[in-house]
């Protein structure tokens, strides 16, 4: 996208001040956590931290560049997405849509503009391309080329000879994208429920030549056959469901899964840091993301295991460059970053 002067300013302005808040805000935050003398006794729940950490000096100032600097972002991407307009009809490519005029979007869905994003990314023709712009600051500017995509796919998805995936969530194609590519000879059909990013996440695999089939579904009822495919994954799905449909989530995706078949689900979980864990907790208030703090509560390995899969765990995932790690630990880093983990699970042979 060719951006004006003015757009380029706006965007690197928020990207500037995104990554103030990651990497210079938030160790001054801790730094003053730290510096609590007694220390505070460990705690099981984070959020019985929340009086003291947010009496400290910098949390304010925390708290406010998360969202303010959120607010900022879809302001200075919608305003250069629109003064684009709309894009030139599609060329035509391997990629398609499959839309459904008769799907009904659950209110859970459109009442929430989710990550502060206005309208939501399902609303209006131009909603997937201001998420498309919006998700790379969010990402901090780290994920232009999708390598965190890649990651996943080539660290955490076993290496084996699928015959047909399914990626829930799949927004406008950069978590379907790379599936096709480390597994050519699969088909790889990409679920959402907003029209506007699948038919962006087609545009953009065909321009990658890829043939990736996105339709529009609730991922709760995605109307393929049982047991017909081999692996099923998310990345950055299930915290934006709520906890009472998670377990639709795990029943459809072992209802679709042939025996052996694998699930991979990229998302948050705890870290046992409970600086950091309050953090993520109260992120979900400050993004309009109201489903992350049940969802990281909730005991989703025992929800897999009710819909019938086995082996399910959750193991911690670096986006920097190691992608899946053996188990649920982190290494340590100073400024802020989201504590991604993979929940793995199978279908019994």
């Amino acid at each position: 996208m060719a951006l004006s002067i003015d757009d380029r300013a706006s965007l690197d302005f928020v990207l500037s001040l995104r990554r103030h808040w990651a990497a210079t805000v938030y160790p001054r935050l801790r730094a003053d956590f730290d510096a609590i003398d007694p220390p505070p006794p460990p705690v099981n729940d984070a959020a019985g931290l929340a009086p003291l950490v947010h009496g400290l000096p910098t949390y304010p100032w925390f708290s406010w560049l998360e969202r303010g600097s959120q607010k900022m972002l879809w302001r200075a991407v919608s305003d250069a997405v629109t003064r684009e307009g709309p894009l030139p009809a599609a060329p035509d490519g391997p990629a398609s849509v499959e839309p459904d005029p008769d799907l009904v979007l659950p209110t859970w869905y459109t009442d929430w503009d989710i990550h502060l994003q206005p309208g939501g990314v399902w609303s209006h023709e131009l909603a997937g391309r201001v998420y498309e712009m919006g998700a790379r600051l969010v990402m901090l500017g780290e994920n232009d080329d999708y390598g965190f995509h890649r990651l996943f796919v080539e660290t955490a998805v076993p290496a084996h000879p699928y015959r047909r995936i399914v990626d829930m969530g799949c927004g406008f194609g950069k978590s379907a994208w790379p599936l096709k590519q480390a597994f050519p000879e699969a088909e790889v059909i990409g679920v959402d429920l907003a029209l506007p990013c699948l038919e962006l996440a087609a545009r953009r695999a065909s321009q990658r030549n890829l043939a990736v089939r996105f339709r529009q579904a609730d991922a709760v009822a995605t109307g393929m056959e049982a047991g017909s495919v081999d692996l099923v994954t998310s990345t950055m799905f299930v915290h934006e469901v709520p906890a009472d449909v998670l377990p639709a989530i795990f029943a459809e995706a072992s209802r679709l899964l042939a025996p052996g078949g694998v699930l991979r689900f990229l998302d948050f979980q705890r870290t046992g840091d409970g600086l950091r864990d309050l953090a993520m907790i109260e992120h979900g208030a400050r993004n309009n993301e109201p489903f992350l703090p049940p969802m990281i509560a909730a005991d989703l390995p025992a929800m897999a295991a009710a819909a019938g899969l086995v082996n399910a765990r959750w193991v911690a995932f670096d986006e920097r460059s190691v992608g899946r790690l053996d188990s649920l630990s982190w290494p340590r880093r100073d400024e802020w970053h989201f504590p991604w983990a993979v929940l793995e699970a199978e279908k019994p042979q």
